[in-house]
């Protein structure tokens, strides 16, 4: 398998919060390059040599690096899309401006060349019980039976592929015909406009990446969805007043496969969104922050109904 470089540029008092992202995205491999690291070897007192390798002394002017591998095939595309909005969530919030540049550079391979084939990464696949889902450019068998969903990701996470999403997607299955969905961090819009397809009335997506809103719109208009059926807006809940306000109320499911630490930040939002009685969806949770997330929204007053695992990812349905 081949394999791209993602250097991401930042500070040492970004280091925790890039790695925090990583982790939370499930990628717990990464290397740290640190000007501080090399001061602070030259601070220790019981240190005893006289030779400093080559790589060591590189360290002494270098700009705060962390870098990740990624597999170069569909799981390393949505993790570099998934790590793209994430620094510029990190951006956002960093308002004393501490954890450097937070731009990346890819090495191994062109990021437009990459962009540009990722046709090849994508072929049709089958979730859950009830759909199928396929680039716009892959044919179906004849007499499929299973609800087609057509998704053209471009540069925007959720093609079906990652684990999160198939998981997301399952738990959907299981909505009444008519539902009101509200789906948070909606990306490529693959949960809200699969919830139409199985039935849902009307769906409202949200996501802070505004070119996420267009390629959503852009795919529920390949689903031969309405606009009255599907709403798109840009930006941020957890402190726009304004948008919350502007999505409203009453929804029978809200879906939100982001990353634990958002799913969190989120908790105590969710439940004015939802009707009593309605569902809530969360996916994009590794393993190892199962508990806090779900003790979290049990706090929040949801009631835990299913749990789905799938290759260290979790997700779970509760109902308010």
């Amino acid at each position: 398998m081949n394999w791209v470089e993602m250097d991401i540029y930042t500070t040492t008092e970004g280091i925790e919060a890039v790695t925090g992202s990583l982790l939370g995205m499930g990628i717990n491999g990464f290397v740290i390059k640190d000007a501080k690291d090399f001061q602070d070897f030259l601070d220790d007192k019981d240190g005893n040599w006289d030779y400093i390798d080559d790589d060591l002394m590189g360290l002494k002017n270098c700009e705060t690096t962390v870098t990740v591998y990624l597999p170069e095939n569909a799981q390393g595309l949505e993790n570099l899309e998934a790590m793209k909005l994430e620094l510029k969530a990190l951006k956002k919030r960093d308002v004393n401006n501490e954890f450097g540049r937070l731009e990346y550079e890819l090495k191994n391979v062109k990021e437009e060349d990459w962009a540009n084939n990722w046709k090849q990464y994508f072929k049709p696949l089958c979730v859950g019980e009830k759909l199928l889902i396929k680039p716009s450019w892959e044919k179906v068998a004849e007499g499929e039976k299973r609800k087609i969903l057509e998704i053209d990701p471009a540069s925007s996470f959720g093609t079906g592929q990652h684990n999160t999403t198939q998981l997301c997607l399952e738990l959907v299955e299981n909505l009444h015909e008519g539902d009101r969905i509200l789906d948070l961090g909606c990306g490529s819009g693959i949960l809200s406009i699969g919830a139409l397809l199985l039935g849902a009335e009307s769906a409202t997506a949200v996501d802070v990446d505004e070119n996420s809103v267009k390629i959503a719109k852009e795919n529920a208009e390949k689903n031969h969805i309405s606009a009255e059926k599907y709403t798109a807006y840009c930006g941020n809940i957890i402190d726009d007043k304004a948008l919350v306000e502007q999505i409203g109320t009453g929804y029978d499911l809200l879906c939100a496969n982001i990353v634990a630490d958002v799913l969190i930040g989120m908790s105590g939002i969710f439940g004015g969104f939802i009707k009593d009685g309605g569902t809530l969806i969360v996916s994009g949770i590794i393993d190892q922050r199962k508990d806090e997330v779900l003790d979290r929204l049990k706090a929040e007053g949801f009631e835990l109904i299913e749990i789905r695992e799938k290759e260290d990812w979790v997700a779970a349905s509760f109902r308010k």
